[in-house]
């Protein structure tokens, strides 16, 4: 089974964070490399530019974000496939900036992870 968490970057790090990997194409307000204490930044996980814009963290448009989210993480499969890596290694955090801690790239990239997984557990069964 894999563990996933979501976590803000201004959260405490705790020894259970296992893997930590920031998912924020840009680097978080007022906070330094050395409090984040993230093992990777991965950029390319977080959403494009322009899909983040509009989204604006509207909660009305949470599942249109998450279609089109998707969409671009199943063009970036060798982001997915460090992802997963990580996941094969222990428990990993995904370490965002937005306040709202229920709708945001993290949480949806974790579902999508998921999802992946649960996927690739069904056709791997014989």
């Amino acid at each position: 089974m894999l563990k996933i968490q979501t976590k803000r970057v201004y959260d405490p790090v705790e020894k259970e964070d296992g893997t930590r990997i920031l998912v924020d194409r840009i680097w978080p307000r007022g906070i330094t490399k050395e409090r984040l204490q993230a093992d990777v930044w991965l950029k390319d996980a977080a959403p494009s530019t322009a899909l983040r814009k509009w989204f604006g963290h509207d909660r009305g448009r949470w599942e249109v974000f998450k279609e089109r989210y998707f969409s671009e993480l199943d063009e970036n499969r060798q982001v997915i496939e460090q992802l997963l890596t990580f996941l094969q290694e222990g428990t990993v955090t995904l370490l965002f900036s937005a306040r709202d801690t229920r709708y945001n790239q993290a949480v949806a990239l974790k579902d999508y992870l998921l999802s992946i997984h649960k996927d690739r557990q069904r056709t791997e069964k014989p």
